[in-house]
């Protein structure tokens, strides 16, 4: 049975930051960003967009009233839960009028929690071939004026919904996993922002690629040369080109290495002027990818890696299916034309506003128009919006 990802939808916030403003309001060369981290933008949301919003603005993008009808399972990977218990995706499950009787689920290990939510969502369909599944991975990552991360910030949500027979792409049985125990990035319940040790975090992240791709190419039998493009995990949009650089062997095929080379770039489009979106950065990079290639085809196989700090990582590949472009949007690059660009002082602002419910727990939003929007905590409970278009 070919299981994979059937639909596949993005939402972003309708702000966002210039990087070459935030370099000289830190007193930084804008290369530094620009070209060091390949980074142009960062979105920002403001205190009424979440995980919870974005996530069902993501999947209300396809979702059919006949696909409500049928998904049974709800997946949400996340590493920036808006509630220590209550899973997101319960919001989620109840903003977009799903059918009652499906399971919603939260998983968390860093940014690795999507695709470990793809694993359970494949594994459930082969035991029930006619569920569908919604994943989503939705996250805002924020480390804090002035730190070192600062750049690399973002906040939006990629959702699939992934199904038997999928018109995008096929899910092939080759997945190899690694854990290691190591703290390079962590968020202690008491702390707002997360610790980094960055240039730590780096050497994990490439030593886990190939340490894991070596064992990947054991266990399957397959090497570079078996793939049109290779998607990463995309923390900033430079570590993936470190990535690709990291298990391109010396005296490889000049036109194969131009091939992947070329496809990576197509990769980090969407990334470039997000951000980090922790759970969603590998999935945003797919999603790029399949959206702005000229070259693939069905049938290509496309090689992932997918990285949790902590940590834990595996490397999996996929198959286009047919007429997979078809299923796809191909004006995407207008949403970003659409945002509207912050100052560094509207940005500091919007934010790191911190929700600040009064005595009874609670506290009221100013209003936002947007599909869905949080619209006040009442008795500490959240209460969010739709607003149909």
């Amino acid at each position: 049975m070919n299981i994979g990802i059937d639909k596949f939808g993005l939402a972003i916030p309708e702000y966002f930051l210039d990087i070459e403003d935030l370099a000289v309001a830190r007193n930084e060369n804008a290369n530094k960003f620009s070209k060091g981290l390949l980074q142009l933008e960062m979105s920002v949301a403001p205190v009424t967009q979440d995980i919870v919003t974005l996530g069902a603005t993501a999947a209300h993008e396809f979702l059919t009233e006949e696909d409500k009808k049928k998904i049974d399972m709800i997946i949400i990977g996340t590493e920036t839960g808006v509630d220590q218990s209550k899973s997101a995706s319960v919001f989620i499950h109840n903003l977009l009028g799903i059918q009652p009787f499906a399971r919603s689920v939260e998983i968390k290990e860093a940014c690795y929690g999507a695709t470990a939510g793809l694993d359970f969502a494949k594994n459930h369909i082969l035991r029930n071939p006619d569920s569908y599944v919604l994943l989503i991975a939705s996250d805002i990552a924020k480390y804090g004026i002035g730190t070192s991360g600062e750049s690399t910030q973002g906040a939006g949500s990629c959702a699939m919904l992934i199904k038997k027979d999928p018109n995008i792409l096929i899910l092939n049985d080759d997945n190899v996993c690694q854990t290691r125990d190591i703290m390079d990035f962590w968020r202690p319940n008491y702390s707002p922002y997360p610790y980094v040790d960055g240039h730590f975090s780096t050497k994990q992240y490439l030593e886990c690629l190939e340490t894991t791709w070596e064992e990947y190419r054991k266990r399957n039998n397959k090497d570079l040369k078996d793939f049109e493009a290779f998607c990463f995990h995309l923390p900033f949009p430079k570590l993936g080109l470190k990535g690709l650089q990291s298990i391109v062997p010396k005296g490889i095929d000049k036109n194969l290495k131009e091939k992947l080379l070329e496809n990576l770039h197509t990769s980090i489009i969407y990334s470039r002027r997000i951000g980090n979106i922790y759970t969603g950065s590998l999935y945003l990079g797919l999603l790029s990818l399949l959206e702005n290639s000229t070259t693939l085809k069905a049938g290509d196989n496309i090689a992932l890696f997918s990285y949790g700090s902590g940590a834990v990582c595996e490397i999996f590949s996929g198959t286009l299916a047919e007429n997979f472009k078809n299923h796809l949007r191909n004006n995407r690059n207008e949403d970003f034309e659409k945002r509207k660009r912050l100052s560094v002082e509207q940005y500091e602002k919007m934010f790191f506003e911190e929700i600040s419910p009064d005595e009874n727990g609670n506290v009221e939003f100013k209003n936002d128009d947007s599909l869905f929007s949080l619209k006040k905590i009442e008795e500490h409970k959240r209460i969010y919006k739709y607003n149909p278009k």
